[in-house]
């Protein structure tokens, strides 16, 4: 099965090409300046993630404000509107603007809401060679207050030469407090533009690959383990999100490269 794509980035709302996922789905929306969408997110919670650029959304002809601080997703942090199920929305581009759509199904009756950058928690990952920065937009240990049905959304940035999401770990099972099922997807940015990193996935079915990841692509995972680098002179930015049966996030890491996470405290203690 293939796990990894480069979407299209045409005007418009733009589709995955493939899904391995039953229950996480993504679309990618570019709009010049004045230009305009409206959609509807039928049985899905959906977290507009706006990338880079301002737009003006209303839900339900109600305008939430012109939205927007960061030109790229190099330049600060995101601000996101969460659209519950059964919402018709419309953005209007108030300069050309990106907007991350992950989803998932959804029952829960809620007013959208916006998630302002002062809301977005940050902090670092690892240490040494796999350090890495995140923001936390939509999650259940950072915004506790920020409610959702299944999604759980963030941001990952990855430095030149060093690995992120290591030690590989999977989420493919309910066994808490051990391990939580989540299907998982990563939406790429590389900068500059021109460069690449690379996705190590594999699972216990024997499944194994390596893929390149370029400006714009997106690795899907119903299962397994995972890990990215990124090559030296080029940082990688991913957005992540999921999406299982609960909001309570438990992983497990490969047992045979478990013993690196370990070593964190001592790196940092020795200034890595």
């Amino acid at each position: 099965m293939k796990y990894h794509a480069v979407l299209s980035a045409d005007d418009g709302l733009n589709s995955l090409p493939i899904n391995p996922c039953s229950v996480l789905d993504f679309h990618f929306l570019k709009l010049g300046k004045g230009e305009e969408y409206s959609g509807s997110t039928d049985g899905r919670e959906v977290l507009a993630v706006i990338l880079g650029g301002k737009a003006e959304i209303k839900v339900g002809g109600s305008s939430l404000g012109v939205l927007g601080e960061r030109p790229n997703v190099f330049a600060g942090k995101p601000v996101s509107v969460y659209l519950p199920a059964g919402v018709d929305y419309t953005v209007e581009a108030k300069t050309p603007v990106e907007i991350a759509l992950p989803s998932a199904p959804s029952d829960m009756e809620i007013d959208p809401y916006v998630i302002g950058p002062d809301q977005v928690a940050n902090g670092v990952w690892g240490a040494a060679n796999f350090k890495r920065y995140f923001h936390q937009i939509l999650t259940t240990a950072a915004q506790p207050e920020l409610p959702a049905r299944r999604l759980i959304v963030g941001e990952t940035f990855t430095p030149s030469g060093n690995w992120s999401t290591y030690p590989p770990h999977k989420h493919q099972v309910d066994n808490l407090p051990h391990e939580a099922f989540h299907e998982e997807m990563y939406y790429f940015k590389v900068s500059p533009a021109d460069g690449f990193g690379i996705c190590h996935y594999y699972n216990e079915d024997g499944e194994d690959e390596n893929f390149t990841i370029r400006d714009h692509s997106i690795h899907m995972m119903n299962k397994g383990f995972h890990t990215v680098v990124s090559a030296p002179g080029y940082t990688t930015y991913y957005l992540w999100f999921l999406a299982g049966n609960q909001r309570t996030q438990a992983t497990v890491d490969d047992p045979n490269l478990g013993w690196v996470g370990r070593t964190i405290p001592m790196l940092r203690e020795l200034g890595y």
